[in-house]
Order: structure tokens, then sequence, then C-alpha cells
């Protein structure tokens, strides 16, 4: 990140420019794998000038800025925050994420994770502090962002808030709908942008070049009715969808339309614009599956799209940005190329990279010169030779239905008879692909294959693949993760009685799915923050979303049958254990609440299973703090490597 930088900060937090080990070595320490990157986050000024990150430095996160001239002009620790973003106002003023469990009183749920915004002028004149922390009339958290713009000179940012009533002397919520505020960045004032939804309504907006949230998106939570509309000039489209499974996206190219998604009636993601000055919406991006969008910042207009073919099309409607960008993708060919940030103009690009070979690198890419330049590496103690192979596996479930899975080996070893690690993801709707995942990776080390099932329900295939997962938890979503075991037994690649399940969230499900509704599969199980009672997560999430029905719907769309929960949860099959289980929980979990280990150890220690229990004291959903995420790591390591060694 230049000079300056680079004396600033330990080396190792740079990408080494010594040659390359010649051999392989031993593996580097387990705490290598469990850090928290060394690089989290970047972004790059509007003008091209200046570089701002968030970095771990000797185990203290920081924020540092890099100015055109290589010069270090901030550098100042986050302290105990859990900082999630960082990006720019404008060309001087950064705005940084960060959020906080928080306990709650009076409300249908007891702790919350709640984000905040906290603006940091780089120039004398801005006014600094978090974004609604100058006055009492809206509390000091910010529930969603809806873009940054120029406004007569002045950058104005606008920002979901929650109003409050201090008309009784303590400040109290009104209601807990999102209220929309422009806040003028440098006096950190906000104003009113528009009002919240009436009760039992959802809301949402856009808001165009002018400033002004010209687009509404209302969603009824009763009857699921929706519609989209100007706030001058009237109705534009509108639907009806019971679990509300529509998104207002961006202003379409030039801004003269609108761009919506919808889910139809078989479980389609639809994509729809329609004009702005009123008339019939038409399907856009048909038949595609798209990987990202392109929205221009200062405007709210579409500039762009990427699928998620294999080539990674990147389709820009400016012919420039098009060629400069399938070059870059294309430079970077054979790992996960990712676009973090960019110049207005597409003149710099922010650019990570991980793979094979690759733990996590980050460039600075310059368009008009054609050069791409390494500014930070995320595990500087994990050398490219120490990154075990990764590649996607094809396989077939037992109904037939074709998926694959992410395989990583163990560096250096023959792909045979290895002992594996089934590491199935959370979500469930998410996926792998064939990218460094520090979990897996950290079991290759120590000598296993590490399989990644990205079984039915998933995303990054089709619609019909992520539905063909609804109401399969504990049924064809758990057979899909141990068909993949079968398919690497097959191929003569990995022992079958020597393998263990480990997972987290919804994978954590799936690993105490492994032994209690499957058996004779695993040598053990380790559930992180997992869910052990489904009609336990039913009723939790309805009860802290004040009974949503809209929810309620969505839930059992993806469930299946309430009455059916307890055939599937694994609470309810503690006496059918048939491995030993590792249970770890933060016990300020939001997502999936703490009582959900807790259940589970009450019923496997009254049917007399083997069973151990770790607790995360102020650990959340995401394992967000260093020190928690390596003892995770490491609890995890002891118990797999004592009941399933891999020598």
């Amino acid at each position: 990140m230049g000079r300056t930088l680079r004396s600033a900060l330990p080396a190792a937090l740079l990408i080494a420019q010594s040659p390359l080990l010649a051999a392989a070595v031993e593996p580097p320490p387990l705490d290598a794998y469990g850090e928290l990157p060394r690089v989290e986050d970047a972004a790059i000024a509007p003008d091209g000038g200046s570089i701002a990150s968030v970095v771990q430095v000797k185990g203290d996160r920081r924020v540092l800025v890099i100015d055109k001239d290589d010069k270090l002009i901030f550098n100042a620790s986050s302290g105990a925050s859990k900082v999630r973003a960082i990006e720019w106002a404008d060309s001087d003023t950064i705005l940084l994420t960060n959020s906080a469990t928080v306990p709650l009183y009076g409300f249908t749920t007891d702790k919350a994770e709640l984000n905040g915004t906290i603006i940091l002028p780089m120039k004398p004149g801005g006014e600094a502090g978090m974004v609604f922390g100058k006055g009492d009339k809206i509390a000091r958290t910010t529930r969603g962002r809806y873009g940054i713009r120029t406004i007569e000179g002045r950058t104005v940012g606008y920002f979901g808030g929650i109003a409050l009533d201090n008309s009784g002397g303590e400040p109290r919520f009104v209601h807990s709908r999102t209220t929309l505020y422009a806040v003028d960045i440098k006096t950190n004032r906000p104003r009113l942008a528009a009002p919240a939804a009436s009760e039992g309504h959802y809301r949402d907006w856009l808001v165009d070049a002018s400033g002004a949230a010209s687009v509404i998106l209302d969603i009824s939570e009763e009857s699921g009715l929706w519609k989209i509309y100007r706030t001058k000039g009237g109705e534009l489209v509108r639907g009806i969808d019971p679990t509300g499974d529509v998104s207002l996206i961006c202003f379409g190219k030039g801004g003269s339309t609108v761009i919506y998604r919808i889910e139809d009636a078989e479980g389609n993601q639809r994509w729809f614009e329609v004009p702005l000055a009123g008339g019939e919406a038409a399907e856009i991006f048909a038949n595609v599956s798209l990987d990202r969008i392109f929205v221009d910042r200062r405007s709210g207009n579409l500039i762009g799209h990427r699928l998620s073919d294999e080539n990674h099309t990147t389709v820009m409607d400016d012919r420039a940005h098009q060629s400069a960008l399938t070059r870059i993708f294309r430079a970077f060919s054979g790992r996960e190329p990712r676009l973090i940030d960019w110049t207005p103009e597409f003149s710099k690009v922010l650019l990570r990279t991980s793979g094979n070979n690759d733990s996590g690198t980050w460039y600075l890419v310059d368009v008009a010169q054609r050069q791409a330049n390494p500014i930070g590496t995320e595990r500087p103690d994990i050398n490219p030779e120490q990154v075990g192979p990764i590649s996607l596996i094809p396989y077939k479930a037992q109904d037939g239905l074709e998926m694959e899975g992410v395989l990583t080996l163990p560096p250096g070893r023959e792909a045979k008879n290895l002992p594996l690690i089934m590491l199935p993801h959370g979500g469930p709707a998410s996926h792998d692909t064939v990218s460094f995942d520090w979990w897996a990776q950290a079991f290759a080390s120590r000598g296993y294959a590490v399989f990644q099932p990205n079984f039915r329900g998933s995303t990054g295939s089709s619609d019909a693949f992520r539905h063909a997962g609804d109401g399969e938890w504990g049924r064809k979503m758990q057979t899909d993760i141990s068909d993949g075991l079968a398919e690497l037994v097959k191929r003569g690649m990995v022992d079958p009685k020597r393998a263990c399940i480990v997972g987290a969230s919804y994978g954590g499900y799936a690993a105490l799915a492994g032994v209690t509704l499957q058996q004779g599969l695993y040598r053990c199980a380790v559930s992180v923050a997992g869910v052990a009672d489904i009609k336990l997560m039913y009723s939790t999430d309805l009860r802290e979303s004040g009974d949503s029905k809209m929810l309620s719907k969505s839930l059992r769309e993806q469930l299946g049958d309430p009455k059916r929960y307890d055939e599937v949860s694994p609470r309810r099959f503690g006496e059918r254990a048939d491995a030993p289980v590792l249970l770890i929980h933060g016990k300020d979990d939001t997502v999936v609440p703490y009582r959900q280990s807790l259940v589970m150890a009450d019923a496997l220690k009254d049917a007399g299973k083997p069973y151990e229990m770790v607790t995360l004291p102020g650990e959340d959903h995401w394992l967000s703090r260093e020190e928690t995420r390596k003892r995770m790591l490491a609890e995890t390591m002891r118990f797999v490597q004592k009941h399933n060694p891999a020598d």
C-alpha cells in the first residue's frame, strides 16, 4: 500500500516479495487459520487517490488510510467494535459500519445485533461521530443503507433509522418500523426523507440522483399485497406474494425505469423493469443466472451485470467498462476473483482473490496502465504451497439429482484412502466455491480431506435446485450430504471408516442429524451454533417477529408442515446418537439462540451419550472475535483428532 504503509506496519501484513519455498514444509500453526484476516476490508476513494482499509495488526483491529502519495494519513484502533464494512462517502470522508449485540427490553426478543455507522472525515471541517448520534429523536443505529448522493455540492447519505419519542423524558421507540433519513455527511445532521410504513406493512425505497426517495415498495404483512409506486405520480405495478418474496433493486439504465425482482409460483426468481412514466413491466435477465449486478453509486442506476456461468461473463452498458472488467477477470482465471470497489469511471479497481495457492490476496488494479499490484494478504503465515488443492466434484443424489461439492485435499498428499471431514455449509441458502476456506484448510493442513457438499437447497445453481430443498431438512438434504461421502469412497479418495461431520449454523444441524437421524456414517460430529430443535427454531423466529404471518408462511414453505418438525429434530433422537458429539455455541448468538445447544446437550446427557459442550462468552453467530474463533478451531481440531485421528 505504499512506502509509508510498508514502514508503518509489520512486514507480515504485506505480500512477501521473497521467492516461494521450494518444497513443502510443516503446516503452519493452527492459529494461522483461526485468526481473523489481516486485511478484512478495503475501499478506494472516488477520485482514486486514497485507499482505506480495515486490518489486523498484532491482534488489534485498525482503520488505515493511505493517500495518493503513499502517505499514512489515518491510523486508529477500532477497539472492541465489530467492524463490518468500510466505504468512502466522498473523497474526503469515510463511513465505517460496525455492529454490537445489545440487550432489549419490552420487545419480543431479549437481545439483537444492531448496526451503527461512523463518519470519519479525513480533512479538517468535517463532523466525526456516529450517524444519528447528535440528538435524541432517532435511535443510534442504522437500519439499511439507501445510497450516497451529491446534492448542491454537499454529500448526503440516506440511512434507515428508528424514530424515538422523548416527550416523557426517557426516549423510547415510537415503533420498530424503519424511517428513511437524509444525513448531511459533513455536519452529521439528519432530516426526514420519507416516513415509515404503516402498521403491518414493510417499506423499501429507491433514492434517485436528485436525492428524492422517488420510488416506494410497500408490502402488506397480512395479505402479501405489494405495490411499487412513485411518491409523485402513482402506482407502477402490484402483485400478491404471501411470503413477501419481492425486492426493489435499483433504477434502470439512465434512471428512466425501475428494476424489481419477484419469486413466482414455481419458485423462480424473475427480474422485471417498469418505466417510471408508466406502462407495462417487461421481464429482463430471463433464463440466465446472475452472480451480481453493478449499480452506479452516485445515482442508483444499473450499469451492468455478471453471470454466474463458468466464465463469469460480465455485461456492462459502457463498452470501456466491459472491456476493463473482462480483462481483469480473465487475468485472474483459476482463482475466485471478487470485485470489491471501483472508481466511478472504472479507472481503478480493488479486487480480492483466493483459491489454489492463494489464501486471500488484495490487488489494486490500474485499468489504464493495465497493472495489478498486490497490496495485502489476508493470511501471511500460510504460504502458497501450504494451501490444500481445491476442486469441484460432481455427483448424483440417490434420486438422481445432479449436484457438486468442493473438495479440499491435504497439501502434498495423494487423494487416496484419506480420512474425511464432511463440512456442510450454513444457510442453508448458501453455497461453497473453489476458494480458500479457513476452516476447511485448517483440517486439510492436519491431514484430512474436506468435502463441502452443495446439497439441494443451496444457492449458486438454479431456482429449481434451491427449492428442491423445501421441506427436506433432515431428509433428502441430509442424504445429499452422505451421498457425497459415498461418491468419494467410490472414487477411492477417502476411507469410509474414518469420517466425521462438522458444521456451523445449518451445517451444525446437519452434523447433529448425521449421527442421530442417520447412523453408521461418522465417527464424530461437531455442531457450532447448530439447530437442534426445528419446532423451537420456528416458534422462536415467529415470536421475535411479532408473529408475522408472512414469516410463518415463508418458514412453512422452507421447513414443511410444523406437525412433522419433531421427526427431523436431532434433539428428539438423542438416544440414537451413534458417535461422540461436540457442541460449541456463542452466548450472544442472535440468529440461532444458545438455548438450541443447551437442549441438545440435555438430550444427549439424558440418553447417556458421549458429548462435550463449549460455551463462547461474548461471541455472536459469526465468530466475529478472534480469540473465540481460535478457541473454536482448537476445540474442534482436538475433538476430531481424538475420535478420528488422521494417521
